[in-house]
């Protein structure tokens, strides 16, 4: 066993300065200093069989000021978790806070009371006290671990865990480096979510003014008839993230934008990025100007090699990606807020000292009627330049999505009529399982398949970007079997109020637990009728994405849930225990947007 907690050089530097000096500097793991040459086995990691973790307190510093930071042996990002596929590993976590904490292992397939979660699988960890995880490491890939209590994640407690497969790896490259996207805010995520529930749009700085649409900013235009409708749904057209660049800083590997963290690399090598996305809140969009990638993995998963310009990462999801930079030449590593109030920004380079232009934050999208679930309503209004083209995606070939249109639907109300609209934003006959209430502002009508669709922002940018229906599993999944069953679930809100909830009900209202048989097969059918993304996630499991590829649909764990979208998902209920299923917009979750999957039965009992 190889096992180093923090990088001897951060702790020779650190102690130079004196302990205040240490907090303030800001420890990084090896792994996450600027100048990295990458992740070979001879960089401290921790690995082997037995593993030990402490959760503290810090302070961390990134663009001239210090906060207090939760952490994991002291740094942020925690450190580096290296394993191998087949082995058994034990992993002692020690909590020196004043509250109860806890470790999720996000993507990991495991006994469910090894899941990390408070409340479902297991107590916490309670202060002063350790608890060991132990579990078989049943796959490979690229994963991470982070804090499943209160809003701890947000506070730094998070942090990369990559899995060598058993055998060959069928990804071909001749370096790699971890590259982990998060959001830091000074505020307290107590005084963030409380400013959230006070008015929803409190970090929304940037609404169109009247001002804006006279003097011809393109980012100020909608149609009268698009704003009519904005305003009879009391939506703005512009919150498109609860919490954005005027508070957050956007870290790649810890470090801020003007830190700019730099992965070194040889010309003409092949060089893996596993790519993670640990922030709270903050989905990005994720490109490196002038260097194609080739996309590898999803979720840890392999997929068939594509090759793209930008993709969209969504909280929780990770994307293994292959570049090939063949000259003498430096890149920027752009990760911009999907809002673009901001970028995390970092550097591909032959040597030390070397940096590339970066480029300035584009163009802000606007929301429109197909994220209101209106597709078909759209009133061309929107720029293509800003939100893209406003038609519905075509149905994937063989799929079923003209029965997904039109079950229960309402009937569309002609332009102008706008009380007939409102009217049908409500509309219980599009979700008769919807509990409707002060938390639930919205049914959408029309809701549409969106796996064909890049993102928000990106449908017109002028170059390749990923889609889910880019994705085809690298090997097919071994369950082959139609699903016997379908369960529908609406992701439903008030933005207005900072209300979230699964079908109306909030977790804390007593939700009943979404009940399956051991290895039934099921396809669940998300529907997201607010007009936020939602990437949706859940524990112990993989899900195929129904994206038109019969036999070799991706596999995931996390699911971006567009706007006025749904998506279908076919599960095999194969893990017997509790399981959280939740969105991880972090704030999200805790105001109530979150079930259990309960699955039965345990390994002991009768069939």
């Amino acid at each position: 066993m190889h096992e180093s907690l923090i990088d001897r050089r951060a702790i020779l530097r650190g102690a130079a300065y004196g302990g205040a000096a240490l907090g303030l500097s800001g420890l990084f793991p090896a792994w996450a200093q600027s100048g990295s040459a990458g992740i070979p086995p001879a960089l401290p990691t921790l690995s082997g069989e037995d593993i030990n973790l402490t959760i503290g307190h810090s302070s961390f510093a990134v663009a001239g000021r210090s906060g207090h930071a939760i952490t994991i042996n002291g740094t942020l990002p925690a450190p580096l978790i290296r394993l191998r596929e087949g082995q058994n590993v034990r992993i002692a976590v020690t909590n020196t806070l004043d509250e109860d904490t806890s470790i999720h292992w996000h993507g990991l397939i495991l006994p469910f009371r090894m899941d990390g979660v408070p409340g479902v699988s297991f107590p916490g960890i309670r202060p002063r006290e350790t608890f060991t995880y132990e579990f078989p490491i049943r796959q490979s890939g690229t994963y991470w671990y982070h804090s499943h209590s209160g809003l701890q994640e947000q506070q730094g407690h998070y942090g990369p865990l990559v899995i060598d497969p058993a055998g060959a790896d069928p990804v071909g490259y001749d370096r790699e480096h971890v590259v982990v996207l998060s959001d830091w805010s000074f505020l307290h995520p107590h005084q963030i979510i409380a400013k959230l529930r006070q008015q929803a749009g409190y970090f929304n700085r940037r609404r169109p003014t009247l001002a804006g649409r006279l003097s011809g900013d393109p980012e100020h235009q909608m149609s009268a008839a698009d704003r009519e409708v904005f305003a009879q749904m009391r939506m703005d057209p512009t919150d498109i993230l609860d919490v954005n660049g005027t508070t957050y800083t956007y870290l790649i590997n810890g470090h801020g934008p003007e830190e700019n963290w730099t992965g070194l690399f040889r010309p003409g090598e092949r060089v893996r990025l596993r790519i993670i996305n640990a922030s709270a809140m903050s989905i990005f969009n994720v490109r490196i100007p002038g260097l194609p990638m080739s996309v590898v993995g999803a979720d840890g998963q392999n997929v068939r090699p594509v090759t793209v310009d930008e993709f969209q990462i969504s909280v929780a999801e990770t994307y293994d990606v292959v570049v090939q930079p063949t000259g003498d030449q430096v890149y920027t590593i752009v990760a911009e807020a999907m809002d673009r109030s901001g970028m995390g920004r970092a550097t591909l380079a032959p040597r030390l000292g070397m940096s590339a232009a970066v480029p300035p934050l584009r163009q802000r999208p606007l929301l429109g009627m197909r994220d209101m679930g209106m597709g078909g309503m759209d009133h061309g209004a929107m720029p293509r330049t800003d939100h893209g083209s406003t038609q519905a995606a075509p149905p994937v070939a063989g799929s079923m999505a003209g029965m997904d249109h039109s079950a229960g639907q309402a009937a569309a109300p002609a332009n102008g009529g706008m009380a007939g609209m409102s009217h049908n934003m409500r509309d219980q006959a599009n979700a008769p399982g919807v509990r409707l209430g002060p938390g639930v502002d919205m049914i959408a009508p029309m809701p549409q398949d969106r796996t064909g669709d890049p993102g928000l922002g990106l449908e017109n940018v002028g170059h390749k970007v990923l889609t889910y229906r880019d994705l085809i599993a690298l090997t097919p999944f071994p369950d082959r079997r139609a699903p016997t069953r379908t369960i529908e679930l609406h992701l439903t809100g008030n933005m207005e109020r900072f209300m979230w909830s699964f079908d109306g009900v909030r977790q804390s209202e007593g939700a009943e637990p979404i009940r399956m048989a051991r290895n039934e097969r099921v396809r669940l059918r998300l529907v997201n009728d607010s007009m936020m993304a939602h990437p949706i996630h859940l524990h112990g499991h993989f899900f195929e994405i129904v994206n038109g590829h019969a036999g070799a649909q991706p596999l995931k764990h996390t699911v971006n849930v567009l706007p006025g979208g749904f998506v279908r998902l076919d599960l095999t209920a194969d893990a017997p225990g509790d399981w959280a299923f939740h969105c991880h917009l972090l704030y999200h979750m805790h105001a109530g947007m979150m079930r259990v999957v309960s699955i039965r039965p345990l390994e002991g009992e009768a069939a």
